[in-house]
C-alpha cells in the first residue's frame, strides 16, 4: 500500500523520539512530504495528529510512574495549546512552501539544542519562573501549529532553564505537553479543510502512528543503555544537512 520507505521511516521517527525524548518527531514532516509525498499543508497537519498521538501514548508510561511535573504542564500547556490553535490559524495565510522554510529553519535551530543542550538554572524566582514558561508556551505552541513540530526539542531545555526541572521529569512533562499542543493545533488544521472537503489521508496517519509508536517503545527500552548526549549530537549533526535539503527545495 505503501512504499517501504514510509515503513522505515515511521520506525526511524519513533526510535529517535524514544531514545532522545525530544527532538525525534521533527522528521515526522519530511517522512510525509518527501517519502510519502503527501500535500505540504496536508503534511503538517497530519505530522501533528501522528506526534500527538506518539506522544500521548508515550507519556502515559510517565504519568503512571508520576513522572510528570503537572504545575509546568498547567503554565506551559496551557499557554502553548491556545497559541498552537493561533499558529494553525495563521498557517492558512501563507503557502505550504513558506511553512517548510520556515521548518527547515526550526529544524536547524533543534540541531542547535542537541549540539549544545543546556542544564539547570537555579536563580529562577517562582514569579519569573511562572511568566518565563507562560512566554515559552506561547511561543513553542504558535510554532509547532504553523510548521508541525511537537517542539519537544524547546519545551525540554525551557523546563530546565525556567522551572529546575530535572531532566527524566522534564522529557516526561514535555510528552504531555507535545499531545496538548499538538491536538490543538490539528483541530485548528481539520477545522479549516472541513470548510473546503479536504481530505486527509487516514491509512498513512494509522500506518506512521502505529510504526513510531512501536519505535518508541524500542527506543526508551534501548535509550536504558545507550549513551543520550552522544546521540543526541549525532542526531543534531544529521539534521543539518536535512535541514539544508528542506531550505533548498524550497527556497
Amino acid at each position: 500500500m505503501f512504499d517501504i520507505s514510509v515503513w522505515v521511516g515511521a520506525i526511524c521517527m519513533g526510535l529517535s523520539l524514544g531514545l532522545l525524548g525530544s527532538g525525534g518527531s521533527i522528521l515526522t514532516v519530511p517522512l510525509l512530504v518527501y517519502l510519502a509525498h503527501e500535500p505540504q499543508k496536508i503534511a503538517i497537519a497530519e505530522s501533528l495528529l501522528i506526534v500527538g498521538i506518539v506522544a500521548l501514548v508515550g507519556s502515559i508510561n510517565h504519568i503512571l510512574k508520576r513522572k510528570v511535573a503537572f504545575r509546568s504542564v498547567l503554565a506551559f500547556g496551557l499557554p502553548s495549546m491556545a497559541s498552537a490553535l493561533l499558529g494553525a490559524y495563521a498557517s492558512h495565510w501563507v503557502s505550504g512552501q513558506v511553512q517548510l522554510l520556515t521548518f527547515a529553519v526550526t529544524m536547524l535551530a533543534a540541531s542547535v539544542f542537541m549540539l549544545y543542550p543546556v542544564s539547570n538554572n537555579q536563580e529562577q524566582h517562582s514569579a519569573r519562573q511562572t511568566l518565563s514558561l507562560l512566554l515559552a508556551g506561547l511561543f513553542v505552541g504558535a510554532l509547532a501549529g504553523f510548521v508541525g513540530v511537537g517542539g519537544g526539542f524547546l519545551i525540554v531545555p525551557a523546563l530546565l532553564l525556567f522551572a529546575n526541572t530535572p531532566m527524566k521529569a522534564a522529557v516526561a512533562t514535555s510528552l504531555v505537553i507535545i499531545a496538548m499542543q499538538s491536538f490543538a493545533g490539528f483541530s485548528q488544521y481539520a477545522f479549516e479543510f472541513a470548510k473546503t472537503n479536504t481530505s486527509l489521508n487516514w491509512p498513512l496517519i494509522a500506518l506512521v502512528s502505529t510504526f513510531a509508536v512501536a519505535g518508541s517503545f524500542v527506543g526508551m527500552f534501548a535509550a536504558e543503555r545507550l549513551p543520550q548526549q552522544h546521540l543526541k549530537k549525532l542526531f543534531g549533526i544529521a539534521l543539518i544537512p536535512l535541514s539544508t535539503f528542506i531550505f533548498i527545495s524550497n527556497f
